[in-house]
């Protein structure tokens, strides 16, 4: 048996590998290729195509880079073409996976997609693509009403994230590791996972720190994916980043969270990841100018943070587009150094988030029992 697994951003490829390593205990002979990052490599994937290769956000910054996304896609779809898998699970990066689903039905493999598109979001007229797949696996309460109204094969299976979060380490073994003092509060920085988000929000960030520093002194965690040494210049690593002293950790991103007092969070998954390990956090998030003023038309939401939205109400302070300054961002995170009833009201409110994302059945199991019924069924239908 060949299943084509493809994820094209950090989360997707954790969300991914998970489910492999789930199947692998039912289909101990099956043999997994597709678009990889290092945790589905991990998992035992054949590297098809790199998700490296497509990680881009913003709707002006992709236009450079889609000669090259085109390329890893015709790849994709030629090992498809090739290979015949019995079924593919394709994972986020909705522009990416539902052109490819596409190409796919017209092959007649089956397809599940894991991680709902957030067309409740934006870009709603996107739903149409989903009404071909086999079965669409939500990761949020609110979204598997929303999609089986609009004729979608749609299932919750819950939030994989509330299995996998936790530290590796304890607090002050983790904290003694990286010589980080116990006597000042940590405030840990998440400027993203890609590349081109690190670039945009780190001349912000900076500032930022210096500021917190000057009123209120405490240590700094700059906390990045693994491998993002070798997709970025060495100059960011060898040139200070802002006047304050500032850690750069690699890999250890859940214990760099968990251990900090506070965390300042690019608006991802990562808000989430903060939430289930109960660290109040500020969000951020900036894009390109042009791309902001073409998305604004095409969102409509009342928060842009995840947390925010999951608990629908404001949870967390989020700072988008031009309301994230140094300033801002500052501001609001010395009040939560400073204010402890400011502090115990977020954290109250991430309880509430983690709760509502909990599930009875593992996620994965439960999205493995879908791809498995989905193969049995394939098979039947091949006897008859």
């Amino acid at each position: 048996m060949k299943i084509l697994v493809s994820a094209g951003e950090a989360s997707g490829d954790l969300y991914a590998s998970a489910l492999v390593q789930t199947l692998r205990s039912h289909l101990p002979d099956a043999e997994f290729f597709g678009c990889t990052g290092p945790r589905m490599r991990a998992a035992g994937i054949r590297t098809v195509v790199d998700a490296a290769q497509l990680n881009v956000v913003g709707l002006v910054e992709v236009v450079h880079h889609i000669p090259r996304i085109y390329g890893e896609f015709r790849k994709l779809v030629r090992a498809a073409e090739t290979e015949r898998p019995d079924i593919a699970i394709l994972t986020d990066s909705p522009d990416f996976h539902l052109r490819l689903a596409k190409k796919l039905r017209k092959l007649k493999i089956p397809i599940v997609y894991l991680i709902a598109p957030q067309v409740w979001a934006w870009r709603k007229r996107r739903i149409r693509y989903l009404r071909s797949l086999d079965h669409l696996l939500c990761i949020f309460p609110f979204e598997e009403q929303y999609f089986r109204e609009r004729g979608t094969k749609a299932t919750y299976i819950g939030h994989p994230l509330t299995r996998l979060v936790k530290p590796t380490m304890g607090r002050t073994e983790w904290r003694k590791k990286h010589r980080i003092p116990a006597g000042r509060p940590l405030v840990t920085v998440l400027p993203g996972s890609r590349p081109g988000e690190i670039a945009r929000h780190l001349p912000l960030l900076a500032p930022t720190v210096d500021r917190i520093n000057a009123k209120q002194p405490a240590s700094f965690v700059l906390a990045t994916p693994s491998g993002l040494k070798n997709r970025l210049p060495l100059t960011f690593f060898t040139e200070p980043i802002g006047r304050s002293p500032i850690q750069h950790i690699e890999g250890e991103t859940w214990d760099a969270i968990a251990h900090a007092d506070l965390a300042l969070a690019a608006s991802g998954t990562v808000t989430i990841e903060a939430a289930l390990l109960g660290t109040p956090l500020v969000a951020f998030y900036k894009v390109s100018p042009l791309s902001w003023w073409m998305g604004r038309f095409l969102v409509d939401v009342p928060f842009y943070s995840m947390v925010n939205l999951v608990a629908g109400r404001r949870v967390v302070p989020e700072f988008i587009q031009d309301a994230f300054t140094p300033e801002t961002l500052a501001s609001a995170a010395i009040k939560l150094l400073e204010d402890s009833e400011a502090r115990l009201l977020i954290e109250e409110g991430l309880k509430d988030v983690a709760q509502r994302l909990a599930s009875a059945i593992d996620p994965m199991e439960r999205g493995a029992r879908i791809v498995l019924d989905i193969l049995e069924k394939e098979r039947l239908n091949a006897i008859s």
